[in-house]
């Protein structure tokens, strides 16, 4: 049994995919499978991607759905149950995970605890320099000051959540403020996301459902959200934002007003 399942949500940009890979290639802390979770992406993509699948040194499981819109919530919890380990760590298919991310991630596991990190925002132009052997060469990392240029003078930003903090005080500094779940970027045991019975396949729409949601319906069952800003980081590639619809909100309030954890729509129906 591998100590963690990591879950990558997915849907047709494989060129991002390949860097979140390498991203994974030279994590500290090597046991751990990797299941992506797709959401429908086209044939020839599924081929290119078996390809890939066949060149990388570690276990991936491709789990597939038909397209039918976005129906991210679905194929997550399909990869839960076919997760091996009782750790789950949830990351997108569009995050390069710092070399560390998996084992900060691991060092802070506890029952009832649910730890969220945060990601730095790449532009376009940052994002666009990026290669499969820069990301396994930690190009990112070594060369920080010009994300940090890139966020003066460019346009990516949130770059103060690159800072990778090994210093116990800093840590505690700069998480004593709560933070909420994100959807990218948490991990939890197994046993306590059945609690809830895992995502809610109501929300078809990006937002809130893969992280607002599940944080409150946790909270209902005594589960703690930790926060791991500075320590799990992650660099998020650029893409245009997505619309998020009014039905998620209004099916959220819903939830909020119902206080029921467990919801009956997610993985045991």
């Amino acid at each position: 049994m591998p100590k963690a399942s990591v879950i990558i949500s997915f849907y047709n940009k494989l060129e991002y995919l390949k860097l979140v890979l390498a991203g994974f290639e030279r994590q500290t802390f090597a046991d751990f499978e990797i299941i992506i979770a797709d959401d429908g992406s086209s044939e020839k993509i599924i081929l290119q991607l078996e390809e890939l699948l066949n060149q990388l040194p570690f276990h991936i499981t491709h789990i597939w759905q038909e397209d039918k819109g976005f129906r991210k919530n679905k194929i997550l919890n399909q990869a839960i149950v076919s997760s091996d380990s009782d750790f789950l760590i949830f990351i997108d298919g569009d995050c390069v995970p710092h070399p560390r991310f998996v084992e900060e991630h691991i060092k802070n596991k506890a029952e009832k605890i649910c730890s969220t990190g945060r990601r730095v925002n790449l532009s376009e132009k940052y994002t666009n320099t990026l290669t499969p052997a820069k990301i396994k060469n930690s190009f990112i990392e070594k060369n920080f000051l010009l994300l940090v240029e890139d966020g003066v003078w460019g346009k990516s930003f949130d770059v103060e959540k690159g800072f990778y903090f090994q210093s116990k005080m800093l840590r505690k500094i700069f998480n004593r403020k709560k933070r909420g779940i994100l959807g990218c970027n948490f991990s939890i045991h197994k046993k306590d996301f059945i609690k809830i019975n895992g995502f809610d396949e109501r929300y078809e729409a990006p937002s809130i459902g893969e992280d607002s949601d599940v944080q409150f319906r946790l909270e209902l069952k005594g589960t703690q959200i930790k926060s791991l800003n500075n320590v799990a980081v992650q660099y998020h590639l650029y893409h245009k934002l997505q619309e998020r619809p009014l039905k998620n909100l209004e099916l959220f309030e819903e939830i909020k007003r119902s206080k029921i954890s467990f919801t009956p729509f997610g993985i045991k129906k």
